[in-house]
């Protein structure tokens, strides 16, 4: 496509994790990152002045939901994504995939899609790699997925093996509807937690050429060690000069396990969702804001962080809104919690730059902790 390239600028000696720059349609941005998700065209109670502020690159939305409302050809009558949401950087939408098979209860996949119902009112709904990629491309975004299915953990070999070759006919599928020469088309590698399969799957995706690589059906339920497993099967097969995207990943250890592996974008609805329930990331690892003990506490959330909410806001002030279920308070941990993960990453992009990326992940994660189950 037009002005998109992954410029790998310098590759950690120890650990082999990746520093580039990201060119797309609406902009640069650095590798590796966090990319904040906007699933309804908007990033929860955040307005695109504060992503911007946060040093938001790339922000999601998701092709299911704004297909239901307010429907994709309304945002093509509004000039696509970035008018009708007024954020003037990259845009990435996925596919819709993880949300059919996540969210409808009763699906029929056949060979030339997926007949589901739609989760709010029971409508029939029908997608295809076709109908995904018309969709994406009414909404307009820099950056569009394969429409894949995500496979369960854990499946059986055979179910796993039908469903990934399915999946390579569907990329294909998808490639040769895809028309828009400003938009990235990437494909999704699935495989399971079967090495064969994984290889299978990049390889053949490759040979497609597409403009990026995404890798799915992890962050599902399955333990670390297989998440991590599943991304050193497909990594190692893709093209090292095309960005590598690991789906629904963000919490600390396995987004920079994921880095040490070689992946270059991230996203997750964690940090807004935590911060709705009280939950923040600090650099001293994890706080409840709801508790007690915070009731009198007039220090900053985090001394270490430079985000709106920490340099203006208590943890007394902080709890108080919470209580009181007030949304200003919810905001404002939504503010730090993304602000913390793009902190987060402009570490890891300096650590990388100086071959002490293996140093600056131990570290983190001995502060921090397993950060996946909270």
């Amino acid at each position: 496509m037009k002005n998109f390239w992954l410029e790998i600028k310098h590759i950690d000696k120890k650990t082999g994790a990746r520093y580039g720059i990201l060119h797309t349609p609406h902009g640069d941005c650095e590798v590796p990152m966090f990319m904040p998700v906007g699933t309804l065209a908007t990033v929860k109670s955040l307005s695109p002045e504060e992503l911007h502020s946060m040093g938001a690159g790339v922000i999601l939305a998701n092709t299911y939901h704004l297909s239901i409302r307010p429907g994709a050809d309304l945002v093509a009558k509004a000039g696509g994504l970035h008018k009708f949401m007024n954020w003037d950087g990259p845009i990435l939408t996925d596919s819709g995939g993880f949300q059919v098979f996540s969210l409808a209860e009763k699906r029929k996949i056949t060979e030339e899609g997926v007949h589901f119902k739609n989760h709010l009112n029971g409508d029939k709904l029908f997608f295809s790699p076709e109908v995904a990629i018309d969709i994406q491309e009414k909404l307009g975004a820099d950056i569009i997925m394969s429409f894949d299915e995500c496979i369960p953990y854990p499946a059986k070999y055979d179910y796993v093996k039908k469903s990934t070759e399915r999946t390579i006919r569907w990329a294909k599928r998808g490639l040769e509807a895809h028309k828009r020469e400003d938009q990235a088309l990437f494909g999704i590698v699935q495989g399971g937690d079967y090495e064969d399969l994984r290889k299978m799957c990049a390889e053949e995706l490759t040979k497609m050429d597409f403009s990026g690589y995404s890798i799915g059906g992890t962050s599902i339920g399955e333990p670390k060690e297989v998440c991590f497993r599943m991304i050193d099967y497909a990594v190692k097969y893709l093209p090292n000069d095309k960005p590598r995207y690991l789906m629904g990943v963000g919490s600390i250890d396995y987004l920079l396990g994921g880095i040490a592996r070689g992946i270059d974008m991230f996203d997750c609805v964690l940090p807004t969702r935590l911060a709705r329930h009280g939950a923040l990331m600090t650099s001293n690892g994890r706080i409840n804001i709801r508790d007690a003990k915070y009731k009198e506490d007039f220090t900053s959330l985090d001394p270490n962080c430079d985000c709106y909410c920490c340099k203006n806001y208590t943890r007394a002030y902080l709890r108080h809104l919470y209580v009181c279920d007030e949304i200003f308070g919810k905001r404002l941990l939504s503010i730090h919690n993304i602000r913390f993960l793009i902190h987060l990453m402009e570490g890891a992009r300096e650590a990388i730059k100086e071959d002490r990326f293996q140093e600056f992940m131990d570290i983190t994660i001995a502060a921090f902790g397993d950060s996946r189950g909270f």
